[in-house]
Protein backbone atom coordinates (compact mmCIF):
# COMPACT_ATOMS: atom_id res chain seq x y z
CA UNK A 1 0.00 0.00 0.00
CA UNK A 2 2.23 2.84 -0.81
CA UNK A 3 0.20 5.69 -1.50
CA UNK A 4 -2.35 5.66 1.76
CA UNK A 5 -2.94 9.13 2.09
CA UNK A 6 -2.57 10.74 -1.04
CA UNK A 7 -5.24 12.30 -3.17
CA UNK A 8 -4.58 11.92 -6.99
CA UNK A 9 -6.02 13.87 -9.79
CA UNK A 10 -5.50 12.26 -13.29
CA UNK A 11 -6.53 13.69 -16.50
CA UNK A 12 -7.26 10.88 -19.31
CA UNK A 13 -8.93 8.65 -16.39
CA UNK A 14 -11.74 7.21 -18.87
CA UNK A 15 -9.65 4.35 -20.63
CA UNK A 16 -6.28 2.94 -21.17
CA UNK A 17 -3.32 4.01 -19.88
CA UNK A 18 -5.21 6.69 -17.44
CA UNK A 19 -7.40 4.11 -15.89
CA UNK A 20 -4.96 1.80 -15.32
CA UNK A 21 -3.28 4.47 -12.96
CA UNK A 22 -6.40 5.21 -11.32
CA UNK A 23 -7.29 1.42 -10.35
CA UNK A 24 -3.09 1.14 -9.29
CA UNK A 25 -3.50 3.97 -7.33
CA UNK A 26 -7.29 3.12 -5.76
CA UNK A 27 -5.22 -0.08 -4.64
CA UNK A 28 -2.24 1.08 -3.33
CA UNK A 29 -4.85 3.50 -1.01
CA UNK A 30 -4.69 6.80 -2.40
CA UNK A 31 -7.86 8.58 -3.22
CA UNK A 32 -8.61 9.03 -6.69
CA UNK A 33 -10.43 11.75 -8.67
CA UNK A 34 -10.50 11.25 -12.67
CA UNK A 35 -10.96 14.09 -15.22
CA UNK A 36 -11.86 13.08 -18.85
CA UNK A 37 -14.18 14.84 -21.35
CA UNK A 38 -16.33 11.26 -21.75
CA UNK A 39 -18.77 11.53 -19.04
CA UNK A 40 -20.76 8.06 -20.22
CA UNK A 41 -17.18 6.20 -20.12
CA UNK A 42 -15.66 7.82 -17.25
CA UNK A 43 -18.64 7.23 -15.55
CA UNK A 44 -18.69 3.25 -16.48
CA UNK A 45 -15.44 2.42 -16.04
CA UNK A 46 -14.96 4.46 -12.44
CA UNK A 47 -18.50 2.35 -11.25
CA UNK A 48 -16.08 -0.37 -10.52
CA UNK A 49 -14.12 2.06 -8.18
CA UNK A 50 -16.92 3.87 -6.74
CA UNK A 51 -17.19 1.07 -4.08
CA UNK A 52 -14.73 1.71 -1.99
CA UNK A 53 -15.21 5.27 -1.47
CA UNK A 54 -11.59 5.94 -3.03
CA UNK A 55 -12.96 7.41 -6.47
CA UNK A 56 -14.54 10.06 -7.97
CA UNK A 57 -15.28 10.76 -11.38
CA UNK A 58 -15.43 14.72 -13.07
CA UNK A 59 -16.42 15.00 -16.76
CA UNK A 60 -14.05 18.06 -17.56
CA UNK A 61 -12.58 19.27 -20.85
CA UNK A 62 -8.90 19.95 -19.67
CA UNK A 63 -7.81 22.32 -22.06
CA UNK A 64 -10.63 24.89 -21.09
CA UNK A 65 -8.64 27.06 -17.84
CA UNK A 66 -11.78 27.76 -16.03
CA UNK A 67 -13.18 23.87 -15.65
CA UNK A 68 -9.63 22.53 -14.74
CA UNK A 69 -9.80 25.28 -11.78
CA UNK A 70 -13.13 24.49 -10.66
CA UNK A 71 -11.72 20.51 -10.95
CA UNK A 72 -8.75 20.65 -9.22
CA UNK A 73 -10.73 22.99 -6.34
CA UNK A 74 -13.55 20.09 -6.43
CA UNK A 75 -10.90 17.56 -6.25
CA UNK A 76 -9.22 19.31 -2.90
CA UNK A 77 -12.99 19.61 -1.28
CA UNK A 78 -14.25 15.86 -1.72
CA UNK A 79 -11.03 14.22 0.13
CA UNK A 80 -9.74 17.49 1.90
CA UNK A 81 -6.52 17.85 -0.53
CA UNK A 82 -4.66 17.29 -3.32
CA UNK A 83 -0.98 15.64 -3.35
CA UNK A 84 -0.34 14.06 -6.78
CA UNK A 85 -1.16 15.06 -10.17
CA UNK A 86 -1.08 12.65 -12.96
CA UNK A 87 -0.93 14.34 -16.79
CA UNK A 88 -2.45 12.08 -19.37
CA UNK A 89 -4.66 13.34 -21.44
CA UNK A 90 -3.60 13.16 -25.05
CA UNK A 91 -4.88 13.01 -29.02
CA UNK A 92 -2.87 12.60 -32.48
CA UNK A 93 -3.71 13.97 -35.39
CA UNK A 94 -4.02 11.89 -38.32
CA UNK A 95 -0.55 10.73 -40.16
CA UNK A 96 0.04 13.81 -42.21
CA UNK A 97 3.41 15.75 -43.00
CA UNK A 98 3.20 19.14 -41.63
CA UNK A 99 2.19 20.40 -44.69
CA UNK A 100 -1.26 18.67 -44.48
CA UNK A 101 -1.86 19.03 -40.67
CA UNK A 102 -5.23 20.95 -40.08
CA UNK A 103 -3.77 24.41 -38.09
CA UNK A 104 -7.17 23.39 -36.38
CA UNK A 105 -5.93 19.93 -35.54
CA UNK A 106 -2.53 21.38 -34.15
CA UNK A 107 -3.97 23.47 -31.82
CA UNK A 108 -6.28 21.26 -30.63
CA UNK A 109 -3.49 18.91 -29.75
CA UNK A 110 -1.59 21.33 -28.39
CA UNK A 111 -4.16 22.27 -25.91
CA UNK A 112 -4.74 18.98 -25.16
CA UNK A 113 -1.36 17.26 -24.82
CA UNK A 114 0.14 19.83 -23.58
CA UNK A 115 -1.75 23.21 -22.16
CA UNK A 116 -3.88 20.89 -20.13
CA UNK A 117 -0.54 19.75 -18.23
CA UNK A 118 -0.16 23.49 -17.61
CA UNK A 119 -3.05 24.27 -16.58
CA UNK A 120 -3.31 21.38 -14.12
CA UNK A 121 -0.43 22.27 -12.42
CA UNK A 122 -0.76 25.70 -12.63
CA UNK A 123 -4.09 25.11 -10.15
CA UNK A 124 -3.19 21.54 -8.21
CA UNK A 125 0.58 22.91 -7.58
CA UNK A 126 -1.12 25.31 -4.57
CA UNK A 127 -2.55 22.47 -3.23
CA UNK A 128 -0.16 20.09 -3.00
CA UNK A 129 1.98 22.69 -1.49
CA UNK A 130 -0.34 23.31 1.04
CA UNK A 131 -0.59 19.21 1.80
CA UNK A 132 3.16 19.48 2.55
CA UNK A 133 4.49 18.62 -0.78
CA UNK A 134 3.64 15.96 -3.51
CA UNK A 135 3.95 14.17 -6.97
CA UNK A 136 3.65 15.42 -10.62
CA UNK A 137 3.81 13.02 -13.20
CA UNK A 138 3.30 14.21 -16.60
CA UNK A 139 2.57 11.52 -19.08
CA UNK A 140 4.74 11.79 -21.79
CA UNK A 141 6.23 8.74 -24.30
CA UNK A 142 8.78 7.67 -26.43
CA UNK A 143 8.16 9.86 -29.31
CA UNK A 144 9.42 12.92 -27.11
CA UNK A 145 12.70 11.23 -27.79
CA UNK A 146 12.32 9.87 -31.45
CA UNK A 147 9.94 10.82 -34.05
CA UNK A 148 7.00 9.32 -35.91
CA UNK A 149 6.55 9.64 -39.54
CA UNK A 150 3.23 11.75 -39.80
CA UNK A 151 2.84 12.88 -36.02
CA UNK A 152 4.21 16.20 -35.86
CA UNK A 153 1.75 17.89 -33.10
CA UNK A 154 2.03 14.76 -31.17
CA UNK A 155 5.84 14.03 -30.81
CA UNK A 156 6.24 17.63 -30.90
CA UNK A 157 4.08 18.09 -27.45
CA UNK A 158 5.17 15.46 -26.12
CA UNK A 159 8.72 16.59 -26.34
CA UNK A 160 7.61 19.48 -24.78
CA UNK A 161 6.09 18.09 -21.86
CA UNK A 162 9.62 16.70 -20.87
CA UNK A 163 11.07 20.00 -20.75
CA UNK A 164 8.04 21.44 -19.01
CA UNK A 165 8.17 18.95 -16.20
CA UNK A 166 12.16 19.68 -16.13
CA UNK A 167 11.56 23.46 -15.53
CA UNK A 168 8.63 23.05 -12.68
CA UNK A 169 10.73 20.47 -11.38
CA UNK A 170 13.68 23.09 -10.86
CA UNK A 171 11.17 25.83 -9.50
CA UNK A 172 9.63 23.56 -6.71
CA UNK A 173 12.29 21.28 -5.56
CA UNK A 174 12.30 23.17 -2.56
CA UNK A 175 8.36 23.05 -1.47
CA UNK A 176 8.68 18.88 -1.55
CA UNK A 177 7.40 19.18 -5.38
CA UNK A 178 8.81 16.46 -7.38
CA UNK A 179 8.09 16.20 -10.86
CA UNK A 180 8.81 13.53 -13.78
CA UNK A 181 7.52 12.65 -16.55
CA UNK A 182 6.58 8.92 -17.58
CA UNK A 183 6.93 7.54 -21.27
CA UNK A 184 6.08 5.03 -22.05
CA UNK A 185 6.30 2.80 -25.56
CA UNK A 186 3.74 1.45 -27.76
CA UNK A 187 0.59 -0.08 -25.36
CA UNK A 188 -2.23 -2.07 -26.05
CA UNK A 189 -4.98 0.73 -25.69
CA UNK A 190 -7.96 1.63 -27.68
CA UNK A 191 -5.70 4.22 -29.39
CA UNK A 192 -3.78 1.50 -31.19
CA UNK A 193 -6.95 -0.45 -31.56
CA UNK A 194 -8.30 2.32 -33.77
CA UNK A 195 -4.76 3.38 -35.65
CA UNK A 196 -4.09 -0.24 -36.34
CA UNK A 197 -7.60 -1.85 -37.14
CA UNK A 198 -7.31 -3.90 -34.36
CA UNK A 199 -5.21 -4.34 -30.76
CA UNK A 200 -3.59 -8.27 -33.01
CA UNK A 201 -2.56 -6.63 -36.15
CA UNK A 202 -1.16 -3.53 -33.78
CA UNK A 203 0.84 -5.87 -31.78
CA UNK A 204 2.04 -7.43 -35.13
CA UNK A 205 3.22 -4.66 -36.68
CA UNK A 206 4.65 -2.40 -34.11
CA UNK A 207 5.12 -5.18 -31.31
CA UNK A 208 8.45 -6.72 -32.77
CA UNK A 209 9.58 -2.58 -33.18
CA UNK A 210 10.02 -3.33 -29.40
CA UNK A 211 13.50 -5.34 -28.62
CA UNK A 212 10.99 -7.51 -25.57
CA UNK A 213 9.46 -7.84 -28.89
CA UNK A 214 5.61 -7.20 -27.63
CA UNK A 215 3.93 -3.89 -27.08
CA UNK A 216 3.30 -2.87 -23.21
CA UNK A 217 0.01 -3.73 -20.95
CA UNK A 218 -1.69 -0.43 -19.47
CA UNK A 219 -1.18 -2.39 -16.23
CA UNK A 220 2.53 -2.01 -16.05
CA UNK A 221 2.89 1.23 -17.44
CA UNK A 222 0.74 2.10 -13.99
CA UNK A 223 3.34 0.66 -11.52
CA UNK A 224 5.39 3.43 -13.31
CA UNK A 225 2.99 6.04 -12.46
CA UNK A 226 2.60 4.28 -8.55
CA UNK A 227 6.56 4.13 -8.64
CA UNK A 228 6.85 8.28 -8.94
CA UNK A 229 4.22 8.93 -6.83
CA UNK A 230 5.17 7.13 -4.37
CA UNK A 231 7.97 7.40 -1.39
CA UNK A 232 9.84 5.05 -3.65
CA UNK A 233 10.55 8.25 -5.77
CA UNK A 234 11.45 10.67 -3.34
CA UNK A 235 15.00 11.20 -4.68
CA UNK A 236 13.53 11.74 -8.29
CA UNK A 237 12.42 14.67 -9.74
CA UNK A 238 12.92 16.47 -13.30
CA UNK A 239 13.66 12.62 -14.92
CA UNK A 240 11.91 11.10 -17.45
CA UNK A 241 10.91 7.30 -17.09
CA UNK A 242 11.12 5.57 -20.12
CA UNK A 243 8.92 2.19 -19.85
CA UNK A 244 9.50 1.69 -23.41
CA UNK A 245 10.77 -2.17 -23.93
CA UNK A 246 13.35 -0.54 -25.34
CA UNK A 247 12.02 1.19 -28.45
CA UNK A 248 14.32 3.99 -27.94
CA UNK A 249 17.56 1.82 -27.54
CA UNK A 250 17.95 0.83 -31.16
Amino acid sequence: MKLVGEVAVVSGAAQGIGFAICEAFVAEGAQVVGLDIDADRLNAAFASLRPSTAAHALCVDVSDEAAVHAAVDAAAQQFGKVSVLVCNAAISTELNPVESIPTSAWRQALDVNLTSAFLLSKYAIPKLRDSGGGSVVIVASQMAKVGWMGQAAYCATKGALVQLAKVMALDHATENIRVNTLSPGGTATERLERRFGTLEEAERQWGPKHPVGRLGRVEEIARGAVFLASSDATFMTGSDLVMDGGYTAW
